[in-house]
């Protein structure tokens, strides 16, 4: 290879062996150390594996087959180790703590508290570290997305519409309190699914699909709940909002469209009372 990606996964050719580890070819950057502890049993020369490279604490390059918490590039939740009169060092899952200096602080960041994070590599100093500022490292492209497309969201922070997220590690977005049926926080990572892409570029994001989406998906788990309760639910289209929520943790009206698709699909039959699993529905073997 004739370049190592600081701060992420590589592949690499061991080199030769030690007795406090082995080398790797690191290519242009010379051989780079995997220490004894991380020495998969067995390796020998002309071996290849894929390491996570990043700083020790003299910044030479080191490699580890740990996984940390994030890479350069990731925006992540990580908690904080401990601060000095420099700055703050998170956790992100390596010997060597992530250090994020007091100008990428948004406020004085405290030890056992956790933030979100943009993981990169500083221009100046050419060291792997943390920034709060992360609004300053999201796509300000306008994103590529269509009602209902399904996204990853790592849910950032609380506003007064909802909350911010931060979709597919690149962009940020908006769900509105209007849009969320469960408890979530700062940190969360969830699947999501887009509802507006606005002309400036914003996003609004909910946390069910709509339309027959929700109700294919809704209608498979209300099924599973049938088979699993000797094919009755007392929940109906007149339950409680609350008691749909608290049992299926959707909205009554995506419930009704669901359940309303099972009947028409003759998969249920609706009592005043309860739904029922219909016989032709039921598995092989059980009345």
């Amino acid at each position: 290879m004739s370049f190592i990606k600081l701060g992420d996964y590589n592949k690499m050719t061991v080199t030769k062996t030690v007795d406090f580890g082995i080398y790797l070819d690191g290519g242009d950057e010379g051989e780079v150390l995997l220490p004894a502890r991380y020495v998969p049993d067995g390796c020998k020369v002309g071996d290849e594996l894929e390491v996570f490279v990043y700083l020790d604490n003299e910044e030479r390059l080191v490699a580890t087959t740990q996984t940390p918490l994030a890479k350069v590039g990731d925006f992540a939740y990580l908690e904080v180790a401990w601060v000095n009169e420099y700055g703050a060092f998170l956790n992100w899952g390596l010997m060597k703590d992530l250090f994020c200096p007091f100008r990428e602080q948004k406020m004085k960041m405290e030890k056992g508290k956790s933030y979100i994070v943009f993981v990169h590599v500083d221009d100046e100093s050419h060291r792997i570290v943390a920034s709060a500022k992360v609004e300053h490292f999201m796509d300000t492209d306008i994103p590529p997305y269509a009602h209902g497309d399904e996204v990853d969201l790592l849910i950032w922070q609380k506003t007064d519409l909802g909350f911010k997220a931060i979709i597919d590690n690149r962009y940020p977005g908006l769900i509105y309190r209007n849009q969320i049926f469960k408890d979530i926080h700062t940190g969360d990572r969830m699947k999501g699914y887009i509802d507006i892409v606005r002309e400036d570029g914003k996003i609004d994001v909910m946390l069910q699909p709509t339309g027959w989406r929700m109700s294919k998906e809704l209608g498979d788990v209300i099924i599973e709940y049938l088979e699993k309760n000797d094919g009755i639910c007392l929940l109906t289209d007149k339950s409680p909002a609350e008691d749909i929520y608290q049992q299926f943790n959707v909205s009554k009206k995506n419930y009704k469209k669901a359940i309303g698709g099972l009947y028409k699909r003759h998969i249920i039959t609706i009592e005043d009372d309860r739904i029922r699993l219909a016989d032709n529905a039921r598995p092989k073997g059980r009345k």
